[in-house]
């Protein structure tokens, strides 16, 4: 146990000093405006680990996240819109009443319960990735082609949930008043919220690289780049690819379930192809292939997206999409691949410097000045 410890130490100060930075330094620093947008930002870190596993090591370019991200999102969404109803004493949500529907559809009702809520977000989305998985990776569909699908699921979803008055339409679902229990306009609830959403997305970070440095995060690579070679070996490719497809859903779906309250709305415009691309952008900008790279992107995008757009509304989208350019074209890696790729240069001119000749050390016996 201690040799592990040891041989560990910079990953365990890296999560040290993460856990400091976001348990200690974010809430003195930042006011509770700004600590409730980094806490929504850190939801999108969440999406961004799941991609990194299934696109950077997995070769999958999954541009329909958005429709896993929204499924946890609408699963909780409507289990606090019922305990909300329900405080009130009313049978239905206060939108429903608006809209004429007087009875609680039946699909909504399971979800009434907590239990049921989080089994919800944690199992539905995974299930449907894993049979959408088997469905496109045993008929190896791959490349272009499931990206394409996956985008037209994404997008299909959006347009499902417009068109559903019981999802509250293009509006969708808000004005949550609590989060199990909790007063939603408490400040320390709030703050609360916070800190979970900080604690699950180390332990996401925590899991994906317990799975990038195993026995599966290598056959997962040899998939990426020799499918067939795997294959021939006696292995699935599909079912390596299937388990992190659904992996990255999983974590989408828990993002999802934490934006709710802490955004406080979810609607199909946040579920959509734009969203589902933003994600992937962040985590191509930040590296892929990384462990931290694909977080950092994420967050960095979004603060970005939020501050630049407050100044230029209108030239936010257009600078979005000449950076995506700018690191795809040329820095395929993402930032964090430039970083390596210096740090490699670097090794690499040490390795083959000449030695330093020391002129003072003493002339051996008998050789030649």
């Amino acid at each position: 146990m201690k040799n592990y410890f040891t041989q560990n130490w910079k990953v365990w100060a890296g999560f040290g000093l993460a856990a400091v930075l976001l348990f200690a330094v974010a809430p003195a620093v930042l006011s509770d405006f700004r600590l409730n947008l980094l806490g929504k930002f850190l939801c999108f870190g969440m999406v961004a680990v799941g991609i990194g596993l299934a696109w950077g090591r997995g070769g999958m370019l999954t541009l329909g996240q958005g429709v896993f991200f929204g499924l946890g999102a609408y699963i909780m969404a409507m289990h606090l819109k019922v305990a909300d109803a329900a405080f009130r004493g009313d049978d239905v949500p206060d939108f429903m009443q608006i809209a004429g529907i007087r009875e609680l559809p039946a699909y909504w009702q399971p979800f009434a319960s907590p239990v049921v809520t989080v089994l919800g977000i944690l199992v539905l989305p995974t299930l449907l990735a894993v049979l959408l998985g088997l469905g496109v990776f045993k008929r190896k569909v791959k490349g272009a082609y499931f990206a394409i699908l996956s985008q037209a699921l994404a997008a299909a979803f959006a347009i499902l949930l417009i068109g559903q008055q019981s999802t509250g339409g293009s509006n969708g679902l808000n004005r949550f008043r609590g989060f199990f229990g909790l007063a939603l306009n408490d400040p320390v609830n709030r703050r609360m919220l916070f800190f979970v959403a900080a604690a699950t997305l180390l332990v996401l970070v925590a899991i994906t690289r317990q799975l990038m440095y195993s026995r599966y995060g290598e056959l997962l690579v040899a998939v990426r780049d020799q499918e067939e070679r795997v294959r021939f070996l006696g292995y699935d490719p599909a079912n390596v690819k299937v388990a992190a497809f659904a992996v990255a859903a999983l974590f989408a779906s828990v993002a999802g379930a934490l934006f709710v309250p802490i955004v406080g709305i979810i609607s199909p415009a946040d579920v959509g192809i734009v969203p589902s691309i933003a994600f992937l952008i962040g985590v191509a900008i930040g590296g892929r292939s990384t462990l931290l790279g694909p977080v950092l992107g994420a967050v960095a995008v979004a603060w970005a997206q939020t501050s630049l757009s407050e100044s230029f509304p209108s030239g936010w989208t257009y600078a979005q999409g000449l950076l995506f350019i700018v690191v795809v074209g040329f820095f395929p890696a993402g930032l964090a691949g430039i970083l390596s790729a210096l740090k490699a240069r670097r090794t690499r001119a040490e390795s083959t410097a000449p030695p330093v000749k020391n002129d003072d050390a003493p002339t051996p016996i008998g050789a030649t000045s």
